[in-house]
């Protein structure tokens, strides 16, 4: 992951792809970092943006799960 200085944004860099994830994704990429778990992530989240804990665990597992099936994130066994 890395900051595109042209575009300010967020880039993440993939074989022979680039992935540009918006904000919320790159908070939640940005969280992942194998210490955390997603639960830890949502309640993150879900306090920094003020939303409700139910809806923020749904997404944040939505997303981690379409990038485990692209290969952009891998699971760190505790």
């Amino acid at each position: 992951m890395q900051l595109d200085q042209v575009r300010k944004r967020v880039a993440v860099l993939a074989p022979e792809r680039v992935y540009w994830p918006d904000e919320i994704a790159a908070d939640i990429v940005t969280l992942c970092d194998g210490k955390r778990t997603v639960a830890e992530i949502a309640t993150k989240l879900a306090g920094e943006y003020a939303a409700p804990l139910n809806t923020i665990q749904t997404d944040v597992l939505e997303f981690v799960q379409s990038w485990l099936d692209l290969r952009l994130l891998d699971l760190c066994k505790k």
